[in-house]
């Protein structure tokens, strides 16, 4: 399932889905809105998501609830050094994200497996943009 709130930014999804061969449910709505189902997905990523930290807290707590047993969460956005040391992404430090701050508000009972500054290249770009990149995974029952 593929969540945006931008009619096309899914209508870009759904051409490359259908380019590769693959299928994918796509909806378009508000993250702070949608509620997906509980325990069910393997895998929850959150891309950029760029929001106050009210928001923002809110919609980890939903993307942790969504994963199942053994399910992984990776989050990846632009990091707070990236306004001084990267390139491109929001100007606002509120907005952006560290490592810790991401593993910090995410459900309690995920644990964290990565929790990391990563460089990315930019086409065009002298400079490469830093982004914050965690991982976390819910565990199996015992």
């Amino acid at each position: 399932m593929g969540v945006d709130f931008s009619e096309a930014a899914i209508a870009k999804a759904r051409a490359r889905a259908e380019r590769d061969g693959v299928q994918i449910e796509f909806a378009c709505a508000d993250l702070l809105e949608y509620e997906a189902a509980s325990g069910t997905f393997d895998l929850v990523l959150v891309l950029y998501l760029h929001v106050p930290e009210t928001e923002r807290r809110q919609v980890l707590a939903k993307a942790g609830a969504a994963l199942a047993p053994g399910g992984t969460l990776v989050l990846v956005g632009h990091d707070l050094t990236n306004v001084t040391d990267g390139v491109g992404g929001p100007s606002d430090p509120a907005l952006l994200y560290t490592p810790d701050r991401i593993a910090g508000e995410l459900p309690g009972d995920l644990e964290i497996e990565k929790a990391e500054r990563v460089l990315r290249e930019v086409d065009g770009e002298e400079r490469d943009a830093v982004d914050a990149l965690v991982r976390a995974r819910r565990p199996l029952p015992s």
